[in-house]
């Protein structure tokens, strides 16, 4: 039986694994070359670059699928997407270059908390005191890692943290968008409304990228179209918060191949915050199961939200 039947033959939620876990290791490997590219080109460039090369990587598979494909139902959650996650993206990529990677992944696990919080406030999810408490031992977490008071918190810190809370967003607006639209188009707006955003900035501090570095580039578009195309397509097979819990294999995938790239190795408060901030994901996502069974249908406004 080919491979790709045998992946369609499987439960949705394992389906949905696999993509899922495949999608952090790319995400991953796509922040080992952001910074590898940043070392010599304006991180601003680099997010073009990004954006640019992935257009060219996507025109096959837009061919072999048809230009059908990626025709747009709802434009206007395209353009906010593309925005709110050009401002993650920019974020994101600058803290790559200010911080270890082992780091900047654990505060990226921020991110389930920011999306169960807005899922709350805009898709009319039902939260309460139990998953509430969760979310502030997850954020406990996040100041294990920054720890406050005793050391400074840097700049990449803080923008690891913004751009977690504008991923957390644009997620919230790929799950809308997931119930009209193809993955294809998905991902192909995305990058398609995202270079020319990333261009005009990038023009004032232009360089020509060498051999290198043009590896490093082609490399980091391969990867992050392979993550988002995966993403995308789990988000589409399950629930948003099922596959939140997922996201903390990304820390031991950062730690490995930072390990053997940079020479990094993540302090003990990284692993710990790390670790309470999963916990508390996984909580999250256990009770908002429980509390999906569990909704009296005709209460209507007497059914509170928190």
């Amino acid at each position: 039986m080919p491979l790709s039947l045998t992946f369609q033959n499987l439960p949705p939620q394992m389906r949905a694994t696999i993509l899922m876990i495949v999608a952090l290791f790319m995400f991953t490997c796509m922040g080992i070359f952001i910074r590898l590219s940043a070392a010599n080109l304006p991180v601003i460039e680099v997010v073009f670059f990004r954006n640019a090369l992935a257009v060219v990587l996507l025109v096959p598979l837009i061919m072999r699928v048809g230009w059908s494909s990626i025709r747009m139902q709802e434009p206007k959650l395209f353009f906010l997407r593309a925005v709110i996650n050009f401002g993650g993206m920019f974020c994101g990529f600058t803290a790559l270059t200010l911080i270890p990677l082992a780091q900047m992944t654990a505060l990226s696990f921020t991110g389930p908390l920011f999306v169960t919080i807005g899922a709350v406030l805009f898709l009319d999810e039902i939260i309460r005191a139990r998953r509430i408490a969760a979310i502030a031992v997850g954020f406990l977490g996040t100041l294990i890692i920054l720890q406050p008071g005793f050391t400074e918190i840097s700049v990449g810190a803080m923008m690891a943290l913004v751009s977690a809370l504008s991923i957390a967003m644009a997620s919230l607006i790929v799950k809308k968008l997931t119930a009209t639209e193809t993955p294809e188009a998905i991902v192909t707006w995305m990058v398609a409304m995202q270079a020319p955003l990333a261009l005009i900035p990038a023009l004032g501090v232009w360089q020509w990228p060498s051999l290198e570095s043009w590896g490093y580039l082609w490399a980091m578009a391969l990867a992050g179209t392979i993550a988002h195309l995966c993403f995308t397509r789990a988000y589409r097979l399950v629930d948003i918060t099922a596959l939140q819990p997922l996201e903390f294999i990304k820390l031991p995938f950062a730690v490995i191949l930072a390990w053997l790239i940079f020479s990094e190795w993540p302090g003990l408060w990284t692993w710990i915050g790390g670790a309470v901030i999963f916990a508390s994901t996984v909580y999250i996502t256990q009770r908002e199961a429980r509390a999906k069974k569990s909704l009296r249908p005709n209460a209507g406004a007497r059914e509170t939200k928190l």
